[in-house]
């Protein structure tokens, strides 16, 4: 079991970073000669990107549907995680996704990018294992400036909103 840290906690991280949202929908599912081929190249992908620090990735969380899954992964910088994108084993598997699908319609592949940077994000994790930004930055207690969410975007709180009444 993961390990719970009790109490409210935030990310904190310096500089711009990318959220990037990433994942594949099973459109038919009977093709699964289709999308069983996709849906494996994922981790091979993860498990380079987590060996090797160096292309800016920081770190993943998974979500499962019934029809597919999601990918939420944080990177250093757009630049990097371009440059990711091509080549490696992303490369290929995008071949390989455009020889085999293309645009047939059997399964769907959808990203998101997005640039953030400090003062722009805020975060609270109670009572949880650590997830999402604090997994991929630093992991810090939300006290002080980081006790309320306007403080955390950098604000001071509204004086008829009581500190701990506020998410």
């Amino acid at each position: 079991m993961a390990n719970i840290h009790k109490g409210r906690y935030s990310a904190q991280i310096e500089g711009e970073f990318v959220v990037f949202i990433i994942g594949m929908r099973i459109n038919r599912l009977w093709a699964i000669h289709k999308w069983l081929p996709v849906f494996k190249s994922m981790g091979p992908m993860i498990k380079e990107l987590y060996m090797n620090p160096e292309t800016g990735f920081l770190s993943t969380e998974y979500f499962i549907s019934w029809r597919g899954v999601t990918l939420l992964q944080y990177w250093r910088s757009y630049d990097e995680l371009e440059k990711y994108a091509r080549g490696g084993l992303h490369l290929e598997a995008w071949k390989r996704f455009n020889r085999s699908i293309g645009s047939d319609g059997t399964v769907g592949i959808y990203h998101e990018t997005y640039k953030a940077q400090s003062g722009s994000f805020e975060t609270i994790y109670a009572n949880m294992p650590k997830f999402g930004l604090a997994k991929a930055s630093d992991h810090v207690p939300s006290t002080g400036k980081m006790e309320t969410s306007r403080r955390r975007m950098g604000g001071e709180n509204d004086p008829a909103v009581e500190a701990p009444d506020n998410p």
